[in-house]
């Protein structure tokens, strides 16, 4: 991919991150100052379709990155700090390291990136909070994708018991038809060992979700768990 087709694709994918609407030339090209017309965005915006990159949804008149293009922004994925505060309240929140810390920890995460927070404390013991973060989503307003959450939510036991033993420790991301939890969702997750026992917290959100931001977050409470 050449170097206007990767900025063009990659302004995309962050607009659609923040704004969740339909991306068209006229206001990529006005929004973000970019040094070339909207014709010629609209000349490359059909290659990256054509390439299967960017669709278009229903009948709308702009696009959103496909999971192709997540696949390839991921790739390429910038490193994003958290900020003092949020630092703060994490590192008081999972002070103890004990159940009870992870649930307020739990509750500090779904704030920080307004998406779910699930922990599987020694594997069987589950908590997640934040599901509201999820169904406020534009994505999943429509009622067959209320139906979905929801039924991922009653899963998501039976879905962790399943992947448990085979995931890598670390953080790592987990998009689209790749992510067990739901095609329709991206999950930013990381499989811990704290002393005899193994654990595992992540972040479900819809696929465009904010990964530099929540990779900073896991990796951060990562850090925290497995330091001596």
């Amino acid at each position: 991919m050449d170097k206007r087709k990767e900025l063009i694709l990659k302004t995309i994918i962050k607009e659609y991150i923040k704004t969740a609407v339909p991306i068209g030339s006229e206001g990529l090209v006005e929004k973000y100052n970019l040094d070339v017309s909207s014709a010629t965005v609209r000349n490359e915006m059909a290659d990256l379709e054509e390439q299967g990159f960017i669709a278009q949804p229903h009948t709308s008149a702009g696009r959103i990155p496909t999971e192709k293009a997540y696949n390839f922004y991921l790739e390429n994925l910038g490193e994003k700090k958290l900020n003092d505060v949020e630092k703060k309240s994490l590192e008081q929140a999972l002070a103890g390291k004990a159940e009870v810390d992870f649930k307020k920890t739990a509750k500090a995460m779904a704030k920080i990136s307004g998406n779910a927070i699930f922990w599987a404390i020694h594997k069987h013991n589950l908590y997640y909070t934040g599901i509201s973060n999820l169904l406020h989503q534009p994505e999943f307003s429509r009622a067959d994708m209320i139906y979905d959450i929801s039924g991922l939510i009653d899963r998501l036991d039976e879905i962790i018991s399943r992947i448990f033993n085979d995931l890598k420790f670390g953080p790592q991301i987990l998009l689209g038809s790749k992510n067990p939890f739901s095609a329709h969702c991206g999950a930013v997750i990381t499989k811990y060992r704290l002393a005899d026992d193994i654990g595992l917290v992540g972040i479900l959100g819809p696929i465009r979700m904010s990964y530099e931001k929540n990779l900073a977050l896991v990796k951060f409470i990562n850090d925290i768990i497995i330091e001596k």
